[in-house]
């Protein structure tokens, strides 16, 4: 494989996590996503998978200290990295547990979310099924989940972003089509959905588009499981490295009501 521009390594997830936060991209997803929580003075908040704190403290802004916002976490860094964050913020507690069994009571809370975490677990239904005990009557939980078969990357041979992408769905994300299943998931659980909002990013540039997509890594995972032969990945990669650049993929917003 030639030499590329983009990046070779994994980063380290907190400072990936964080990277992402702070893109144009996210900025604008999260806004959204705030917006549907429409979190209210007094509430409890959950912020389920809730990595290193990234949103903790604009949660708690939004429930004032009056209310309370529960950051729970499978990793233990992340819990570690989260509590660090938040430690000058008394509305605010982290909790090492786990999506699909949470150490909470029935009707502990108000509001609930999860960003981008619904894609990696085990069993999203389950974990849906307890994020629905755990809320009240009336109560509202906002999901984020990208459905990574609608990644589209332009280049002259389609057949190589076919690839790419069933690549990515089939081997890289645990649950890659999350995002167009979580209306019905969250029907199953008891939820009322009143709300899918599906908000699509828009890439120009490619090594900004690596940042969070990670071409390069992939490409090569996706040699190693034979998607791609080297010739293809070298002309695959030039291309992105040096033509015109464009991709897209669509993130799906979810209301679903207790």
């Amino acid at each position: 494989m030639t030499s590329s521009p983009f990046e070779t390594t994994r980063p380290d997830q907190i400072a990936y996590l964080d990277r992402l936060a702070a893109s144009e991209v996210a900025r604008a997803y999260k806004q959204r996503m705030l917006d549907l929580l429409d979190v209210r003075a007094g509430q409890t908040v959950l912020d389920l998978g809730c990595g290193p704190g990234t949103d903790l403290d604009t949660l708690a802004e939004a429930a004032t200290t009056t209310g309370s916002v529960i950051g729970v976490d499978r990793d233990p860094a992340m819990v570690d990295a989260a509590r660090a964050r938040t430690a000058d913020n008394p509305v605010v507690d982290v909790r090492l547990g786990d999506l699909h069994d949470l150490a909470l009571p029935d009707r502990a809370a108000d509001r609930a979310r999860t960003d981008r975490v619904l894609q990696h677990v085990d069993d999203p239904l389950q974990a849906l099924g307890e994020v629905r005990r755990v809320l009240r009557p009336g109560g509202r939980l906002v999901m984020g989940e990208p459905d990574w078969e609608t990644l589209t990357i332009d280049h002259p041979d389609r057949e190589l972003t076919r690839a790419y992408t069933r690549h990515l769905a089939d081997e890289v994300v645990r649950n890659a089509a999350i995002g167009r299943q979580l209306a019905r998931l969250a029907t199953q659980c008891g939820f009322a959905v009143p709300t899918v909002v599906p908000v699509t990013s828009v890439f120009r540039d490619a090594r900004a588009a690596d940042r969070i997509l990670g071409l390069e890594r992939t490409t090569r995972r996706a040699v190693a499981a034979g998607y791609f032969d080297e010739e293809q990945a070298d002309r695959w990669l030039a291309h992105l490295a040096h033509g015109p650049f464009l991709a897209t993929v669509t993130c799906y917003l979810v209301v679903a009501e207790a």
